[in-house]
């Protein structure tokens, strides 16, 4: 790969980064107003959901407008691993910022009053898991939020490493030789 060859690809990976974060934002948006919206929660899981096949689709797009419909398994690899980064990092940002001045501890004791309900204490016992859960919303109340925020953009970027195998393996294309 040439340097302005490297340069493109940065190119169109931070300009998709930057719209998958959206749709990641927007994912996890509908998840907090969710816990209180049934719709909401679905929404939030399905555009979770879509994340692959977003970054698929713009791969093709890439490969088809900046690559002239040729791209190579470690180029598109490289594309959605930079993706899945620069998407990571602007979501741990509107994260960090959310759960710093927004949250006010609604997240846990949303899950809170989830487990006080008779269905979820009954649950709990049944499977006695209640000091557990207790324990774990205690764990969550004394997170600081850049540590949740340092934990989503870890997993996302492992995402990308693991869904670029399969992603890059798909969206590849070959130049066709000429027989004649």
């Amino acid at each position: 790969m040439t340097a302005p060859e490297y340069v493109q690809l940065k190119a169109y990976a931070r300009q998709d980064g930057f719209f998958l974060a959206i749709l990641w934002i927007a994912s996890f948006a509908s998840y907090i107003v969710g816990l209180t919206n049934q719709v909401l929660a679905m929404a939030a899981m399905l555009m979770a959901v879509m994340t692959p096949f977003f970054v698929a689709n713009r791969l093709r797009k890439f490969r088809d407008e900046g690559r002239e419909g040729i791209i190579s398994f470690a180029r598109s690899y490289a594309y959605t691993i930079f993706v899945f980064f620069y998407g990571a990092v602007l979501l741990a940002v509107v994260q960090y910022l959310y759960f710093a001045y927004m949250d006010n501890g609604y997240l846990v004791s949303s899950f809170a009053k989830m487990m006080s309900t008779e269905e979820g204490k009954a649950m709990l016992e049944q499977y006695g898991m209640t000091q557990m859960v207790d324990e774990s919303l205690a764990e969550m109340a004394m997170t600081r939020p850049i540590d949740y925020a340092l934990n989503i953009l870890t997993i996302n970027i492992s995402l990308g490493f693991i869904l670029g195998v399969p992603i890059g393996l798909i969206m590849q294309r070959k130049r066709i030789e000429n027989l004649n």
